[in-house]
């Protein structure tokens, strides 16, 4: 089986190794050429994803596996499957042009017998009444006489890429029956699935029906975290109004089964919680409950900034540091992360604000027009923006002259922070110090940094 996957960013390169690995012949087809020749010499041109170093040197090594800017290399797929980003504008309107680029290319080098399958997340109706017509116009072909057009979302997440294939049923909505059969086929000869005794069917490839029901799973499950988030942190904001820690709360009402609360936190970031509730409500604008979720959230590093103002004093002339430029631990990706947000808030009540950053290099903090924090330099706060694992021991000595810190992230070790004012996000906004404030540490991680 010969496969082209199009587009080979922190999804599509998975996603193609995935392929090879389980015995495919597998061509990337990327607009860089840097990307194409990182791959075709068998090094990752990203870091951070599980697994994908080995994986992606036996696959290159083993020939199943090679990477062109080539569009011509279309004609020998037996599937096509198209992982191209989406964008989408601060207003939630959709800019297909690099998709519409991509489906032309794959139009007009189409031959009858491919199937092609959408992977990146769209707005309902997208497949059927956008891609499919235009792969006719380019190709000259009749879908679901001469090809099959198929919607599949990804539902990965950066950095456990392979783990969740094996572990989430592969959703897919064909334009018609023979192609639903036919994308089954390609996935359980491409994908291997863990157990899953909690579900009610087994793993494996689920057929929701039609296009459009796949496309609105993937925006449903995405926008129900982005409403979730946004819930708790309502809690939050009420809780740090009315001094009470709802990390106590929270974990209170999750102790049975019927409230599942998600956790607050400063910022929701990544290429998918805070897009694909816009993708929804572009299907749906009067969905008044996802767009206020969506604004909550938005408003979450003021929130942030606002406590550390409660707890400090005037922040005018105050230099403050930044802790993670990330949208979320571990992930080296400012993809609509707080980080950007709360340096503007703090900015705007006169902070000297400086970023730092584990993963990012002094120069790509510039780049991203924020001030890089010199190591070791005295600062008088600081907003944990990012949850790191490094974070969790920090201690005063490492930020010389500190006071006040708002944890946006609960990743502070309390017990590290004798005489600074520590404040996590719904911690009941009290003032103390030597981490028995807020219940620093008490609740895990926020869920506002989920991708």
């Amino acid at each position: 089986m010969n496969v082209v996957v199009v587009g080979l960013g922190k999804i599509g390169l998975p996603l193609a190794v995935q392929y090879a690995g389980s015995g495919a012949t597998v061509s990337g087809l990327d607009v860089s050429t840097r990307v194409v020749d990182a791959v075709n010499a068998g090094t990752e041109p990203f870091p951070g994803e599980a697994e994908l170093a080995v994986r992606l040197r036996s696959a290159v090594a083993s020939g199943r596996l090679c990477a062109t800017v080539d569009a011509a290399t279309i004609t020998a797929a037996d599937v096509v499957v198209v992982v191209v980003p989406l964008v989408v504008d601060g207003d939630g309107r959709p800019d297909f042009t690099s998709m519409d680029g991509a489906t032309a290319s794959i139009g007009k080098h189409l031959r009858p017998g491919t199937l092609v399958v959408y992977e990146t997340t769209l707005p309902v109706g997208t497949t059927r009444g956008r891609w499919l017509p235009r792969l006719e116009a380019a190709s000259g072909l009749v879908a679901e006489q001469d090809f099959h057009v198929v919607f599949s979302p990804e539902r990965v997440l950066t950095g456990r890429v392979f783990a969740d294939l094996r572990r989430y049923p592969k959703l897919v909505g064909a334009v018609s029956p023979a192609g639903a059969a036919a994308a089954r086929r390609f996935y359980e000869d491409v994908l291997q699935f863990d157990e899953r005794p909690d579900l009610g069917r087994p793993n494996g490839v689920w057929d929701l029906g039609s296009t459009e029901a796949a496309e609105l799973a993937k925006l449903a499950e995405t926008t129900y975290r982005d409403v979730n988030i946004a819930l708790a942190n309502e809690f939050a904001r009420f809780a740090d109004d009315h001094g009470i820690d709802v990390a106590a709360v929270i974990t209170a009402c999750n102790s049975q089964p019927y409230s599942q609360i998600h956790r607050p936190g400063i910022a929701v970031g990544g290429h998918c919680i805070p897009v694909y509730p816009r993708l929804y409500l572009w299907n749906d604008p009067e969905a008044t409950v996802v767009r206020a979720a969506r604004e909550r959230n938005t408003a979450m590093p003021e929130h942030a900034v606002g406590l550390l103002e409660r707890a400090h004093g005037s922040l005018d002339g105050q230099r403050v540091v930044v802790l993670g430029a990330a949208y979320r631990g571990g992930v080296k990706e400012t993809a609509f992360s707080g980080v950007f947000a709360t340096v503007d808030a703090l900015r705007a009540r006169g902070a000297i604000v400086t970023t730092s950053d584990p993963l990012f290099p002094d120069r790509e903090l510039a780049a991203s027009g924020l001030q890089p924090h010199p190591a070791g330099s005295r600062v008088d706060a600081a907003i944990v923006q990012a949850d790191h694992a490094e974070y969790t021991a920090l201690e005063p000595t490492d930020l010389p002259g500190v006071r006040t810190i708002v944890d946006g992230r609960r990743v502070l070790d309390p017990r590290r922070w004798s005489g600074v004012t520590v404040l996590a996000i719904g911690s009941g906004g009290g003032v103390g110090s030597g981490g028995g404030v807020g219940g620093v540490g008490g609740a895990g991680g926020g869920a506002g940094g989920a991708p």
